[in-house]
C-alpha cells in the first residue's frame, strides 16, 4: 500500500472509505455524486475544504480546476467537500471550480464525520484533507495541511505512485 510519509490524516491508507452519497454541483448544475458509482469509473481524489468563496478555498478549488486534465490522464475524478449549502456550491462550482469537477455539499456533517474530517477548531467545518481512493474503495493516502496549495501536487504524486505498482 503507497503512503507517502507527512502529515498525520484521520483514515490511514488501507483503510475502506465510507460510502457515500449527496447533493453536488457541477458548472452550476446539481446533480447526485456517489462515491459507489464514482469508483466503478477509477479512482476518487476526495478533498474536503473549510468554505466556499473563502480565500484559501478559492486558491485550491481553481488548483484542481487547472490540474483535472493531468487527473483524467491517471483516469482519476475529483469531487470536493464542505458543509456549505448547494445553492453556494451552485455557483462555486462554476466559478472557483471552473465548472471541471463536483463539489458536493455536507451541511450536516455527516460526510466530514465519517472521514473524521471535522476541523479542530470549528466543528461546522471541515479541515483542508484530501483522501485518494482506490476503485477497490481503499484509501490510497491522505493528507492533511491547511496550506491550499500543496494537496493537488500530493494527490497526483500519489495517484502515480499507485499506478506504478
Amino acid at each position: 500500500m503507497f503512503a507517502i510519509p507527512h502529515a498525520h490524516a484521520a483514515l490511514e491508507p488501507g483503510a475502506r472509505a465510507p460510502a457515500f452519497s449527496a447533493a453536488a454541483a457541477l458548472a452550476g448544475q446539481e446533480m447526485r455524486f456517489d462515491l459507489g458509482q464514482a469508483l466503478t469509473q477509477g479512482p476518487v481524489v476526495l478533498y474536503f475544504y473549510p468554505a466556499a468563496f473563502t480565500a484559501g478555498c478559492t486558491i485550491e478549488a481553481h488548483e484542481f480546476a487547472e490540474a483535472t486534465e493531468q487527473y483524467a490522464q491517471l483516469g482519476a475524478r475529483v469531487v470536493g467537500v464542505s458543509a456549505d449549502n448547494i445553492t453556494v456550491l451552485k455557483q462555486f462550482s462554476q466559478s472557483a471550480c471552473q465548472g471541471r469537477f463536483a463539489v458536493a455539499a455536507d451541511a450536516d456533517g455527516r460526510i466530514m464525520r465519517a472521514y473524521d474530517a471535522v476541523h479542530d477548531r470549528n466543528p461546522d467545518v471541515a479541515q483542508r484533507i484530501s483522501y485518494v481512493i482506490s476503485p477497490d474503495g481503499r484509501i490510497i493516502d491522505a493528507y492533511t495541511d491547511s496550506n491550499p496549495h500543496r494537496h493537488v501536487e500530493r494527490t497526483l504524486r500519489a495517484l502515480r505512485e499507485w499506478l506504478r505498482q
